[in-house]
């Protein structure tokens, strides 16, 4: 565990720096039942939430076609039989090893990555970090071929119509959220942390952190096309942000941390999104607003159904409202 509470020898500084009249919403999010659906489907619970109007036989057969590629991904383009066991909040926390090597001839297979723990397999860790920031950044479609991303496409697809639009719907959310628009200032969030209009009074950042360990998580962000969204991190970039944490070792009580040391500066607000009882007492701990994720059919509080409006709301009762704010559904 020690290992995983290391973090980089620089802060990032991809964030713009607050003025007076500038304000930084920090939109913290969780993956599994938050932005996606996986394992409900797999166990029934989304099913049961619709009183028999939903086959949990094919919501649970959906689930296990997820499974096989999210492990077949992180085989076979992202280390994960040589990484498993050496699992990382973030994906630069090792980037101060990471001496800059050319990878485009390495042998990552041939490079004797493995324990102890020490100086020169951090730095081959650190190479590894690096070589899935980079695919991570190009995404799917510069690692698959056609056929089986249009079989993904298609796996996509009925899993948003099993889930009455579950995936686009937050998928649009936070498209929405990043869009800048300032009648969603309260409650808008964006990859990069900035705003295209110069006389933008907001900025805005969606962080994820997710309870799984980091590589299939990040898998999981490039299959549910979230990673366009959620940056990753560039693990030999210091002025890029992670915006992707595993709180796998660590507890979602430090990454949220972490966050908060990131964005010190005045005039920023916290929103935590997600479903579980680790992420809702940490926010309480960090007197972060919470909004919790509901299964339950009609509720608000769920995709399709969460609107900027509801969470502005949240934000509100921990910070206030701003004067000059009007959301919007």
């Amino acid at each position: 565990m020690g290992e995983n509470l290391c973090v980089p020898s620089e802060v990032p500084n991809g964030i713009v720096e607050n003025t007076m009249d500038q304000r930084l919403d920090v939109y913290v999010w969780d993956m599994d039942e938050t932005l996606i659906l996986l394992k409900s489907m797999l166990n029934g619970m989304y099913a049961e939430a619709f009183n028999g109007s939903k086959d949990a036989q094919i919501g649970a057969e959906i689930g296990k076609m997820w499974e096989k590629h999210i492990l077949d991904l992180c085989d076979n383009y992202f280390f994960y039989e040589q990484i498993e066991n050496y699992n990382k909040p973030f994906l630069d926390a090792l980037v101060r090893y990471d001496d800059g090597r050319d990878l485009s001839v390495y042998d990552f297979n041939q490079d004797g990555f493995g324990p102890p723990s020490d100086d020169d397999n951090k730095r081959k860790l650190a190479y590894r970090h690096r070589d899935i920031a980079e695919k991570y950044e190009k995404g799917l479609r510069n690692l698959l071929d056609q056929e089986t991303m249009k079989i993904l496409d298609e796996l996509y697809n009925i899993t948003d119509r099993y889930t009455d639009r579950w995936l686009s719907s937050a998928r649009a959310f936070l498209e929405q959220c990043s869009s800048g628009r300032k009648d969603a200032a309260s409650s808008v969030a964006s990859a990069d942390g900035t705003i295209d209009s110069p006389v933008s009074r907001y900025q805005h950042v969606n962080v994820l952190v997710t309870s799984g360990s980091l590589i299939p998580s990040l898998v999981k962000c490039l299959l549910f096309r979230l990673d366009n969204i959620i940056t990753h991190g560039n693990g030999n970039d210091r002025s890029a942000i992670s915006s992707v944490y595993s709180s796998w070792e660590v507890g979602k009580l430090q990454c949220f941390q972490w966050i908060k040391d990131r964005f010190s500066q005045s005039n920023v607000r916290f929103c935590v999104i997600g479903d579980g009882m680790e992420e809702c007492e940490a926010a309480e701990a960090m007197r972060w607003p919470f909004v919790k994720i509901d299964l339950q059919p009609g509720s608000s509080h769920r995709f399709p159904g969460l609107t900027l409006r509801t969470v502005g709301y949240y934000l509100s009762v921990i910070y206030g409202s701003p004067d000059d704010e009007t959301e919007e559904d």
